[in-house]
Parts: C-alpha cells; sequence; structure tokens
C-alpha cells in the first residue's frame, strides 16, 4: 500500500502537496486559532506540515494518516525536526476508513476528497472522528473561470465539467450537507506555481540522475508537455481553497 514512485518522485521537493504556500497554511492555522491542545485529525497528511507546524505555533496535538510511505516518514522527520514529535503521531496507512479512537476537535482532508468518493463522502468519513461542535477542515479544486471546452476540462484533471463546481457551487454543496462555511482560505497564481513548477525542476533533476530508470520516459514526456498545459488552462481555470465548515 504506497502511492506510485512518479508521485513522490514529482513532490520529492514539497512540504505541502497542493497549491499552498507555507504562509497560507499559517494563515489558516491563525484564522482558525485553535487552542492549545486541541485534537486535529488530518487524513492523507503528506509531510505532515499542517500538524508539525500548528503543533509548533498553537500547541495542538494530533494524528496524521497518509498512503505513502515516504511522506509518512518525511512527516515524522519534520516533527522532530520542529520539536513536536511528542504531540503529533504520523501512521502509514489507507485514510478512506480511518476514525479517530476518540473524538477530535478538527477533522482535516487538505485535498485529497478521493479518499471519501468526492466531498460529501468525505465530509461524513470526517464526521465519524469530530466531536459535536468541532470544524472540518476541506481542501477542494473549484472552476477559477468556467472552462470554455472539454479540452480545457480535461487539462485540469477532469472528466467532465461538473467534476468541479464554482467556488459559489461548491460553499452551496457544503450548505447542502448541513454545515456553515465560516472560514476560508484560497490559493491564488502564485501558489499554484509554487506547487507545480516545482514539480518539473524534480522531475528534471531527478531525470539528470537517473536517464535510464524505467520511468524516465514518461516523466521526460510530461516535462515536455505540462508546463505550456498548466500555463494554458490549470492556471487559469482552475481554484482551490480550504475551506472550515462546521455543521448548522
Amino acid at each position: 500500500m504506497d502511492l506510485p514512485r512518479s508521485f513522490t518522485i514529482r513532490e520529492s521537493s514539497h512540504r505541502i502537496h497542493n497549491p499552498f504556500t507555507g504562509e497560507k497554511l499559517a494563515t489558516l492555522g491563525r484564522a482558525l486559532g485553535p487552542a492549545p491542545g486541541a485534537r486535529v485529525l488530518d487524513l492523507a497528511s503528506g509531510s505532515g506540515e499542517m500538524l508539525c507546524t500548528w503543533a509548533r505555533d498553537h500547541r495542538i496535538t494530533g494524528t496524521g494518516v497518509d498512503i505513502s510511505t515516504v511522506f509518512t516518514a518525511r512527516a515524522r522527520d519534520r516533527a522532530r525536526e520542529l520539536g513536536v514529535a511528542d504531540r503529533i503521531t504520523f501512521v502509514h496507512g489507507d485514510a478512506s476508513d480511518h476514525v479517530a479512537e476518540a473524538p477530535v476537535d478538527i477533522a482535516a482532508c487538505i485535498g485529497a476528497t478521493w479518499i471519501g468518493g468526492g466531498v460529501p463522502g468525505t465530509v461524513r468519513l470526517l464526521e465519524s472522528s469530530l466531536r459535536p461542535g468541532g470544524t472540518i477542515l476541506i481542501g477542494e479544486p473549484f472552476w477559477r473561470r468556467e472552462p470554455p471546452d472539454q479540452e480545457a476540462v480535461e487539462a485540469c484533471h477532469a472528466e467532465k465539467r461538473e467534476d468541479f463546481a464554482s467556488l459559489a457551487g461548491l460553499i452551496e454543496q457544503f450548505g447542502a450537507l448541513g454545515y456553515h462555511v465560516v472560514e476560508m482560505v484560497l490559493a491564488d497564481q502564485d501558489s499554484w506555481d509554487r506547487y507545480r513548477a516545482a514539480q518539473w525542476l524534480n522531475i528534471r533533476r531527478w531525470l539528470d540522475g537517473n536517464p535510464d530508470d524505467e520511468l524516465a520516459p514518461t516523466l521526460r514526456e510530461e516535462l515536455d508537455t505540462d508546463p505550456v498545459r498548466y500555463a494554458r488552462y490549470e492556471r487559469e481555470y482552475l481554484g482551490w481553497g480550504v475551506f472550515a465548515l462546521m455543521r448548522r
């Protein structure tokens, strides 16, 4: 049980595996203001940057669950680096059926709602770990601009236009699930650039060191084509944000 090797190559330098900068992650933490000792569950926690920095800055406690052995190991290293390993635990496992042993104050899935088969299923999964009155955090794409055609839709990693909502439509979806949106921090084009362009440099450096690897032809083709596709479509049409939800 692990992520494909191509993914860990592509994001080998990333501490945050979505179009969020460290500054935006800190903004979200300050906006929510979790109390010292607040319990946080982060499903699909990646390299653990949210839990580790919030443990340092807000003294939360928490658990992260992720399917990647590479990112889980990196998250544990980060916790030790920041001196918070006594408050944060990282588990290698399938987040799609993980329920906390005791109710948590914040239940999060930042950019991986596929673990619940989409937004509704992920919200229900997070609910199963949340204390009454707690907060859910969901990171999710939305259409920043209406895509003009099917080519643009597919270039933004969707099969059909309806796979993503507009920003207003996504907030309406949260409402239909029974939640108020009480905070949100959105990616901008610069944070998208920092996320996606860093992937290209990671791929190029890996290719330079591994020209004969079996993955090299696929990743070389990606590096040949992805920057133009990103600039033409994804950067223009796809938004992304983290939304804080509380039960109505």
